[in-house]
């Protein structure tokens, strides 16, 4: 199952992208997180700036911005943090910066920051990992020699 939390990118160059997620009532994971007080979960956030990552990564993997993003999977989070809310009604702003990449290997180092009305909201770095073929397939990957 894929699903989209970018509602728009904002701005982008070769290694830094700003891009936002709107948290509207009707956003099925507002209902059990939590009834009384629904709030977007923190994995939501993290996964806010993995998306907007993954959108960089393609850009400099030369993928067209029409085009579907290639497969990529998060190979580790390191020092993520959470600081605010973000409540229906709010917007999440999700910066992420590369930090280093091995492009022609597919994998790449980011941080990211989410704000919400100018408060940070979520923060931390990851790497994303291009997932090849046989891994997409259940299979795994065949270890050269």
């Amino acid at each position: 199952m894929r699903f989209e939390l970018l509602d728009e990118i904002a701005e982008r160059s070769a290694d830094r992208l700003v891009a936002h997620k709107h948290v509207g009532e009707a956003d099925d994971y507002l209902r059990d997180h939590f009834p009384s007080f629904p709030i977007l979960p923190g994995v939501m956030m993290l996964e806010t700036l993995v998306q907007a990552a993954r959108r960089l990564a393609a850009d400099l993997r030369g993928v067209p911005q029409d085009a579907a993003l290639p497969a990529m999977v998060v190979a580790e989070v390191r020092k993520v943090t959470y600081a605010a809310m973000v409540r229906p009604g709010q917007t999440l702003t999700a910066e992420v910066k590369l930090r280093k990449a091995d492009a022609d290997a597919g994998v790449f180092d980011f941080e990211g920051v989410g704000t919400v009305e100018g408060k940070e909201a979520v923060k931390g770095r990851f790497r994303l990992r291009a997932v090849n073929p046989s891994e997409r397939l259940g299979q795994p990957a065949l270890a050269e020699n």
